[in-house]
């Protein structure tokens, strides 16, 4: 997957370990076709500005739908007027393609 229009086509694997994270390389590539993502060692994450509380609760609440469809759930840390979403797969203690192929559908969620 080499734009971000194939990340938000993709579809998240199951990921249960014993498997590696993804090598910095890798990381780093994927991570350059998301729009002002920030990685942060283990973890992806953006924050997202609203006019309102109502606005970030909506987006928050269809975020909420994209990860049950895609059964991996980023940590959401929610506030006023912005939400800031964080992925990273615990199961393998780092960086998978599934994190970035969720941060391409949220990042398609909110361009909408």
């Amino acid at each position: 997957m080499n734009t971000v229009c194939d990340l938000a086509k993709g579809k998240c694997k199951p990921c249960e370990g014993g498997v590696p994270p993804l090598a910095d390389a890798e990381a780093a590539k994927l991570l350059a076709t998301l729009d002002s993502w920030q990685r942060s060692g283990n973890i992806i994450n953006k924050t997202y500005k609203f006019k309102n509380y109502y606005e970030t609760m909506a987006f928050v609440n269809a975020t909420a739908w994209i990860s049950h469809r895609e059964d991996h759930h980023p940590d959401l840390a929610v506030g006023w007027g912005q939400c800031t979403v964080s992925y990273t797969t615990h199961a393998i203690g780092g960086l998978s393609e599934n994190d970035f192929i969720c941060a391409a559908k949220i990042d398609a969620l909110f361009a909408l």
